[in-house]
């Protein structure tokens, strides 16, 4: 049958693929709608299956709160080159897996990827698709979501870094504040919320390097040992969020600015997700 240029760019609405992709596959399916979005799938499973090794080190993140301020989802999908991850149609893909993903009451990147995506295909299987159309390997390789009383988000321009950032406290005064300091994990890049939040292995290492640059200044093991600590406080102070001084006023620290900006106010939780 005629494959009509109505047909063709019916396709191309539906799939996202190329002109002369979406005729070949309406040639192949002899007009058949269906058949052909199902040709195109098996194009991306093939494309994707010989990219498998290939890295995927660029891409985007996008952090976003929901219309109730409450919840918000943050996430990233790698491509492989550049080019692609400047591209005005892989960041409109990116932003419909975070509009799923807001939709749905999923907390991990395997129940993310289950989602349905629309009524044909899953979010997986729709990733798989786009690997055919745009040609290279994507992975949804990051996902999140934080619940709050008031969640505020901050997308550094270009989309190359998120966070997301939880307060305890809904009002407009706690979103402001919040804005701040979403903006302040993205340039300080904490590793905790507070010294609690550190892991023993970090804090086991910090106390050895600080001992060992004690003993090279010539200190004394018993001395040193005690040095170590004040280093690690140190330590604290500059890498878990609230007792980082705060990046507009470094007179006080994210915690004082916060409760200084409203009775209550603190961070709950928070997530900085970087593509590079």
């Amino acid at each position: 049958m005629a494959i009509t240029a109505s047909d063709v760019n019916k396709l191309r609405q539906q799939t996202g693929a190329g002109m002369m992709d979406c005729k070949n596959a309406l040639v192949e399916a002899n007009g058949d709608f269906e058949t052909a979005i199902d040709i195109l799938r098996k194009k991306g499973q093939k494309i994707a299956a010989k990219r498998g090794d290939n890295e995927a080190k660029e891409g985007l993140s996008i952090a976003q709160v929901a219309a109730s301020g409450n919840e918000g989802v943050i996430l990233i999908l790698n491509c492989e080159t550049d080019f692609v991850a400047i591209n005005d149609s892989f960041r409109t893909f990116v932003q419909s897996i975070v509009d799923v993903a807001l939709a749905n009451k999923v907390t991990t990147v395997d129940e993310l990827k289950a989602l349905k995506y629309d009524d044909k295909l899953t979010v997986d299987e729709k990733i798989t698709e786009q690997v055919g159309v745009i040609g290279e390997k994507l992975d949804l390789s990051k996902f999140a979501r934080i619940s709050a009383p008031k969640v505020v988000a901050y997308n550094h321009p270009g989309n190359q870094l998120a966070t997301l950032v939880g307060l305890t406290v809904d009002s407009a005064t706690a979103e402001d504040a919040g804005k701040q300091v979403a903006m302040q994990i993205a340039a300080m890049n904490p590793i905790a919320l507070d010294k609690e939040g550190v892991d023993a292995d970090t804090i086991a290492r910090e106390l050895e390097i600080g001992k060992e640059l004690a003993i090279q200044e010539g200190k004394p093991a018993e001395m040193a040992a005690k040095i170590s600590e004040g280093r690690l406080n140190k330590f604290f102070q500059e890498n878990t969020l609230l007792s980082q001084p705060f990046v507009r006023d470094n007179k006080v620290n994210v915690e004082q600015f916060l409760a200084s900006a409203e009775k209550g106010l603190t961070v709950s939780e928070f997530l900085r997700f970087s593509t590079k």
